[in-house]
């Protein structure tokens, strides 16, 4: 009879591994049959029948937890592995890389001081300097830091931007001593994430200090209306103080125009962010990489590895051109990093996050890095562009269904033909009810009108699309051509 595993024991130290084998089996074991249990993307019902079902497994007795409670999970998940899950930026992350993170799980290193984590921090630095070298960066005068995805990239650089414009000495901003008569703006288009609006709110900026500018018929910054924006912040005495352009917006994939946003974020002295959380993945692939040109002349830059990286959560990087940019970020800890430690040769990343405890979220991006190379994955973020490609073709050539526009990156979205706002709502819930697929909605306006006018006139009405985000590189034609139909047949079933 097989001995049961201690459960106090320990992941790390030299009988770690042999404590995590036999946990790790259990784990495999009850992942194959809760997908297999799932049958499909998603667990078929409503949101309280699957809630009530997880109730009575956390309420019931089990003779393995681990078992039971991967399976209820695997069952219960939304696999992004299965070709009909496509709503979301929310990748399936390669085998290699969960493997990785495994190993980061054991260790539990963490990244606020240099002896709590002595091979990570430098894997980090290494790291962060080859991607400073991917977008176009100095390596030797970058710097950056992981972070928990686009969110906290954003709130970073706007942090670094405030103070680095409001302060040219490098010190803290205090906004007290702001003079009111020259309000800080952040200038984001419509079509922007909605973390640029929270972080300003964080930063005690306000909201209102973003201002909004309109975007063209294809959800890209409008450049007159950025520069008629900028124009008047000036005229009313206002600080620019940022320009967030973005490579790959949530709901189409659109990419800034890039060169032109430097441009005018130079002329007015604002920092330029460029939230490339989604479209950064096409820097790994050559045919791609064209379309996030000018991206280099960004002030920093928002990359998520697990969007079109294919990494388990999280693996969002933030990179900022110039390493003084930082100096405002700077703590010293004498539990951390004092002085002294870092004079004898003991370097801390403690100035370079938000956090304090960080996981050492750089090792899968690493191993994946090593093992399919920048090559390999660029094919993959090509296999999906070009996956988007043949939906988008399949969704024009069909009588029933209406594209928005062509994919710039991986998302395409649909309609379908004689169904209202309403009836595309319930029809995307639908489909999650019976767990034959998981589609993303957005609301935006037409693909095919003209640029918008300074202020927003002439915008076109918020209509919903069913969004189809290509995040599975595995995925197949066929595949796509399948979850078509059964979007079709679902429609024609609820009439």
């Amino acid at each position: 009879m097989t001995a049961r595993p201690d459960p106090t024991a320990l992941a790390g130290g030299v009988a770690g591994p042999a404590a995590l084998r036999p946990l790790v089996e259990t784990v495999l074991t009850a992942l194959a049959d809760g997908a297999a249990a799932r049958g499909g993307p998603v667990a078929a019902g409503r949101p309280d029948e699957l809630a009530a079902g997880v109730r009575k497994v956390l309420d019931g007795a089990s003779a393995d937890p681990l078992s039971e409670l991967t399976r209820l999970l695997a069952e219960g998940a939304a696999d992004p592995a299965d070709p009909a899950c496509a709503a979301h930026l929310h990748c399936p992350p390669l085998a290699v890389a969960v493997a990785a993170d495994l190993a980061v799980s054991a260790l539990n290193p963490s990244l606020d001081s240099w002896d709590q984590a002595p091979a990570a921090t430098v894997l980090e630095t290494e790291l962060i300097g080859e991607l400073a070298e991917l977008v176009g960066y100095p390596r030797e005068t970058a710097a950056g830091v992981l972070t928990s995805g686009g969110t906290e990239s954003n709130l970073l650089a706007l942090l670094l931007a405030r103070d680095t414009v409001l302060a040219a000495d490098g010190r803290r901003v205090e906004l007290d001593g702001v003079d009111p008569a020259r309000r800080p703006r952040l200038f984001a288009s419509a079509a922007a994430h909605f973390s640029v609006q929270r972080a300003a709110a964080v930063l005690g900026l306000g909201e209102r200090a973003v201002v909004p500018v309109p975007v063209d018929g294809a959800q890209r910054m409008d450049l007159r209306a950025l520069a008629a924006a900028l124009a008047a912040a000036r005229r009313a005495g206002e600080t620019p103080v940022a320009v967030v352009a973005t490579a790959g917006t949530t709901d189409t994939g659109a990419i800034d125009p890039l060169p032109a946003c430097a441009d005018l974020a130079a002329e007015h002295g604002a920092w330029l962010h460029v939230d490339a959380a989604y479209g950064g993945g096409a820097l790994l692939s050559d045919r791609l990489a064209p379309l996030l040109a000018g991206v280099e002349r960004a002030d920093s830059i928002a990359l998520d590895w697990h969007k079109l990286g294919w990494q388990p959560v999280a693996a969002g990087v933030f990179l900022a051109r110039r390493e003084q940019s930082y100096a405002s970020l700077a703590r010293r800890a004498a539990y951390l990093n004092p002085a002294d430690d870092e004079a004898a040769g003991y370097p801390s990343l403690l100035g370079r996050s938000l956090r304090t405890t960080r996981r050492a979220d750089a090792f899968p991006i690493a191993v994946t890095l090593r093992t399919v190379g920048r090559a390999g994955l660029g094919r993959l973020v090509e296999r999906c562009h070009e996956l988007a490609g043949y939906a988008a073709r399949r969704i024009r050539s069909h009588p029933e269904l209406e594209l928005w526009g062509d994919p710039a990156l991986t998302t395409v979205l649909f309609r379908l033909r004689g169904l209202d706002d309403a009836q595309h709502a319930r029809l995307r819930r639908r489909l999650l009810a019976t767990g034959r697929a998981v589609l993303g909605r957005a609301e935006v306006g037409g693909a095919e009108v003209g640029r918008a006018e300074v202020g927003g006139a002439g915008l076109p009405p918020l209509t919903t699309w069913l969004k189809l985000t290509v995040l599975n590189p595995h995925a197949t034609e066929s595949d796509l051509d399948r979850l078509l139909a059964e979007v079709l047949r679902t429609a024609h079933e609820s009439g």
